[in-house]
């Protein structure tokens, strides 16, 4: 006997219906898949192609789209502590599609080989970035750095230690500053240096409160995530904390903690400054000491920004980078003629 039609049509509904009740399942279960898929629909639509590159036995991840060799430089973007190349995907968005730009990896975070502590110093760090640099051939032409708080650290020291490689540097809020005025998460830091045994380091949520925290600090208007995303990440990080940990107790040493600050005399590469005014982890005061060790850099502060500038703000963030770019196209000396400016 033959089936009915309906039966027919229900038993072809189930058979579509499983994959996504199956998703939505694993969603429930493993949350951090939203982040994942989230962030694998993204690179696609942005065209973004993930690598790896091999380098004396270390394993750098990346992502990477367009072709060196275009009228504006390569484009390296270096993501800050505890994040990953995924950050910048919001940032590249704005990009025009023909500008070549990898973001990688930093050493030990998500996909790029987790060694030991001589690779999470700054210094250990910019000597990693320069093996990769040197193995997906960026070394042939000088290209443009962009660094965001820790990446905008290791940013400026290299820029300080390889100079002919690069055509421009941009940093966005770096840290390893000796900053005028201290916000509350320095003062902090300061605090956890007497007693380090008894300290919770508010980068790395363990709970869904701390993370909500941490995402109050790191944004000027609070993001509005369903609990279901908020999971998601957190999921995504815990399982990195230890490292996450190691790693930051490495930046606050002191042979870290002000390596930009001493580095900055060394700079002679054209040099783009953008802050976030409202920044709440690392003061919008640190520009002023930026402009004073670099006086031939280049300063926009954003307004209604924190410290998440490429997330926060990045179609302004992407414009102020070209506009840099064409600048020393057209001109090098154009990249000091206007040297300070507000964002709305």
């Amino acid at each position: 006997m033959e089936p009915s039609v309906g039966a027919t049509m229900m038993l072809m509904g189930s058979i579509l219906a499983l994959p996504f009740l199956t998703f939505f399942t694993a969603v429930r279960i493993w949350p951090s898949l939203i982040i994942r898929a989230y962030n694998w629909w993204m690179r696609l639509k942005l065209g973004l192609t993930i690598r790896y590159s091999y380098s004396g036995g270390y394993c750098f991840c990346y992502f990477t789209r367009g072709t060196p060799g275009g009228t504006t430089p390569s484009l390296l973007l270096l993501h800050g502590f505890s994040a990953s190349k995924d950050m910048w995907l919001p940032f590249v968005k704005y990009l025009p599609v023909d500008q070549h730009v990898l973001c990688v990896d930093m050493p030990g975070h998500e996909g790029t080989s987790r060694t030991g502590s001589d690779d999470y110093s700054i210094r250990g760090q910019v000597a990693r970035i320069h093996q990769f640099v040197q193995s997906v051939g960026l070394d042939k032409r000088p290209f443009h750095l962009v660094g965001t708080s820790m990446g905008g650290n290791v940013a400026g020291v290299y820029a300080a230690t390889y100079q002919p490689y690069l055509s421009g540097v941009t940093l966005m809020c770096p840290s390893g500053l000796v900053y005028p005025t201290e916000t509350e998460f320095i003062v902090r830091l300061r605090e956890m240096e007497k007693n380090p045994g008894d300290y919770s380091i508010s980068l790395i949520p363990s709970t869904d409160q701390e993370l909500e925290d941490m995402l109050r600090l790191c944004c000027y208007k609070p993001l509005k995530l369903p609990r279901q995303v908020l999971r998601g990440l957190l999921d995504n990080r815990m399982r990195h904390n230890h490292f996450y940990k190691e790693l930051f107790m490495e930046l606050v040493e002191e042979k870290s903690r002000h390596s930009l600050q001493e580095a900055l005399h060394l700079i002679t590469s054209p040099l783009q400054v953008i802050w976030g005014k409202q920044d709440k982890v690392l003061d919008a005061s640190g520009a002023s000491a930026l402009k004073a060790g670099v006086p031939h850099s280049q300063l926009f502060l954003l307004d209604d920004c924190g410290h998440t500038i490429a997330l926060e703000r990045p179609r302004t963030a992407a414009q102020l980078v070209m506009d840099f770019l064409s600048a020393q196209k057209v001109c090098n000396k154009n990249v000091e003629e206007k040297n300070s400016g507000d964002y709305k």
